[in-house]
């Protein structure tokens, strides 16, 4: 290994330089584990399919902002033992879809990849195309189940674990942390305060702050990768929002990559940087806080409502709109992971990571467990049971993040005749049901009901990955800031009292199967959303402590567990009332690809170029891996090389339905033209498909006039 040392470097610099080639020279170098990282695109149809995330049926897609990706790395001991962790920029994860990209991998790779090695994990984006979790009270806003959904995200899943397996080489892992304020805030610090005082000086905030951040090298110290954890909901995009979007974490990613991809488009480059899911159950990314939307005033802080008159209760980002409020979000989160990954010697935190690869996993059947644990509220160990899956009357109520319909108010603890009558028309709680549940009043009773499938899991996943004194715990659901703290620290006095390591317990959240939230048992008596989406009952979260806990010893002893029963198969009960592209046409004197708005002659910074273009159906064809447009710059006469796509921050795609009965549409592409754009001439080009009335598709081109990007 050379050592080049600029004269005018500091010596900071010069110190973490000779650290590097005096630990290749040492022998410090030597590869620790195989590792290797992969990504893929998971992008479903961005265009009149509902979005997963907010559960309103008003929320269909019209375009894309950003595309969404899967982001994967693949650990190997020096025994052979072998994991696997995806985050997706998705909802969360539904184990139907699982299931599919396992069978996918074994066809491949045989037993080498199963559901006890294999952990995936969604980002929680509110913006992208749902329809792929198999349950009908998560799909029903989406109007039942989407194939082409499924499909690409399966496949999408798959090939980031793929690229991941095929990019392995010998390698080694630090771990690091640092804090990051001004990105989240507790959204029900109502319910956090039932929390003991204790328990609660414990901590400085009321939501984690810490970012969590693995990094992957190789023996020469080149930087692969980098995974990050932060608890924060995805959701600075409001449910106003049409376009495909992988909101604040996945523009975080995007940023990063971008910092170790360069001149490379978003999605592409062997650098993978991602931003993954945590105990974010209560945890918002809109600081500036819940208002009433007319009058601006405070919102009540119980029930988060505002009096006749003021609007719904709302809370905002620190951007002038909920684009900015992304992009600043996403900026803070990225500046974070980046710290860590440019730390000098002298300043550095971080440590390497050594030591074997085991994994554990086991099925649970929530409504018939039975056990004891400790009861906080009645400060002795208590039998604990599950309940079957109940929805509470505030979960209809919403959040500061999206509120609900109708006269709901977080905090419910009482019940309606009225919406009792309903909730009964679809499935009727039993007496046992009602007195299981309490204080949540029952507004819909998911585990009653079976028309036409299963309406929410009752057998739910839990794993452990363990590579060295790392343990991820994949949990499958929204963990709020403190139920996630009290899993941390079971499992780590677990693995300590047992195995004697001090581990680093790292919350993975929405992982493998999606059973919406979970709360402590005393943030459970304030019924607030989180709480009243507890669907499980009042003992959840003290079963995942006993499940967590005794998965945790059996992991430290390299015991086996009983697989549980595995969830029921239901890809062939699946309904939908989404409906397919019929056929598209286009007005006389057009074609597809007709550029009906041409840009403008010149431009300059911060301006923005609007292209419009007759085009097909974007469902026709999803352009996996590739792009519906370029934005072109020409280097000479016979060359243009792409700058921007639909995966870009910068660019944003928009399509419109102009006659549902000829089947004519527009596709309306925007650029804006960032500090950051070289002067010189561009074009803008969109690809498509068109479905012909007889049959068939066909692909179009459509390409813009000219023009002039000037120096600001």
């Amino acid at each position: 290994m050379s050592l080049a040392v600029n004269p005018t470097m500091d010596i900071s610099k010069i110190a973490f330089l000779a650290f590097i080639a005096l630990s290749g020279l040492c022998g410090l170098a030597n590869a620790t584990y195989k590792v290797g990282v992969g990504r893929a695109d998971i992008t479903g149809p961005p265009v009149e399919i509902n979005f997963m995330g907010y559960a309103n049926i008003k929320q269909v897609g019209r375009g894309i902002h950003t595309r969404v990706f899967a982001r994967a790395f693949v650990v190997e001991d020096e025994k052979g033992n072998r994991v696997a962790f995806v985050s997706a920029d998705a909802g969360m994860m539904g184990y139907g879809l699982k299931r599919e990209v396992i069978k996918r991998l074994q066809a491949r790779y045989g037993n080498l990849y199963h559901t006890d090695n294999v952990a995936i994990s969604g980002t929680h984006t509110h913006g992208a195309p749902g329809g792929f979790l198999m349950h009908l009270l998560y799909d029903i806003s989406i109007l039942g189940f989407v194939p082409q959904t499924f499909e690409v995200m399966a496949q999408g899943l798959y090939l980031c674990i793929k690229r991941a397996t095929d990019n392995l080489v010998d390698g080694r892992i630090f771990l690091s942390k640092t804090t990051v304020l001004n990105v989240n805030i507790n959204r029900s610090p109502s319910s956090y305060l039932r929390n003991p005082e204790e328990e609660r000086a414990q901590y400085e905030h009321d939501t984690d702050k810490t970012l969590t951040q693995l990094r992957f090298v190789d023996v020469e110290n080149n930087l692969l990768g980098a995974f990050n954890w932060y608890a924060v909901h995805a959701t600075s995009m409001n449910n106003t929002n049409r376009l495909v979007t992988s909101d604040n974490v996945g523009y975080a990613a995007l940023l990063l990559e971008k910092e170790y991809n360069p001149n490379k488009m978003p999605g592409k480059g062997k650098f993978v940087g991602a931003f993954c899911s945590s105990n974010l159950g209560d945890v918002s990314p809109n600081i500036m806080g819940p208002k009433c939307s007319i009058s601006g005033n405070e919102c009540d802080l119980l029930t988060s409502r505002c009096p006749a008159g003021e609007g719904d209760c709302f809370a905002s980002g620190p951007g002038k709109d909920m684009v900015e409020s992304t992009q600043i979000l996403g900026q803070r989160l990225s500046d974070a992971a980046l710290g860590l990954l440019n730390e000098q010697s002298q300043e550095s935190t971080a440590r390497e990571v050594t030591g074997d690869v085991r994994f554990i996993h086991q099925f649970v059947d929530m409504p018939n467990y039975n056990g004891t644990a400790y009861n906080p509220l009645s400060r002795k160990i208590d039998k604990i049971r599950g309940c079957q899956p109940a929805m509470g009357y505030s979960f209809a109520a919403g959040t500061t993040d999206g509120p609900g319909a109708f006269s709901f108010a977080q905090g419910t603890t009482t019940d309606n005749p009225m919406w009792n009558f309903v909730r009964d028309f679809i499935a009727t709680p039993t007496q046992e049901d009602i007195k299981c549940h309490e204080p949540k009043p029952i507004l819909l009773a998911t585990g009653r009901a079976t028309f036409p499938y299963e309406w929410q899991p009752k057998i739910v996943s839990d794993q452990l990955l363990k590579i060295g004194d790392v343990i991820i715990a994949a949990v499958p659901c929204e963990f709020t800031t403190m139920a996630g703290r009290r899993l941390r620290n079971q499992i780590r006095a677990a693995a300590s009292a047992v195995g004697g390591l001090d581990t680093e317990v790292i919350i993975a959240g929405l992982t493998n199967i999606y059973t919406s939230y979970t709360v402590t048992p005393e943030e459970y008596q304030a019924q607030r959303y989180e709480a009243a989406s507890t669907i499980f009952g009042p003992h959840t979260h003290s079963i995942y402590m006993d499940v967590f806990e005794r998965l945790t010893k059996a992991l430290m002893r390299n015991e086996t567990v009983e697989p549980g029963p595995s969830p029921p198969y239901m890809n062939d009960v699946m309904l939908s009332l989404n409906t397919g592209v019929l056929f598209d046409g286009h007005p006389i004197n057009t074609d597809f690809g007709y550029v009906k708005t041409q840009p403008g002659k010149e431009y300059g910074i911060n301006d923005t170029v609007k292209v419009t273009y007759i085009s097909g159906n974007p469902r026709n064809n999803l352009f996996t891996e590739k792009t519906y447009f370029t934005v072109e710059r020409k280097i000479n006469e016979d060359r243009w090389k792409v700058a921007y796509t639909d995966a870009s921050w910068e660019t944003k795609m928009i399509w419109h339905r102009t006659n549902t009965i000829l089947g004519f549409s527009e596709l309306e592409i925007y650029w804006n033209i960032s500090p950051q754009t070289l002067p010189g001439v561009y074009r803008i080009r969109h690809s498509g498909e068109y479905k012909y009335i007889l049959g068939g598709k066909y692909p179009y081109e459509g390409l813009s006039h000219s023009f002039t990007v000037n120096e600001d």
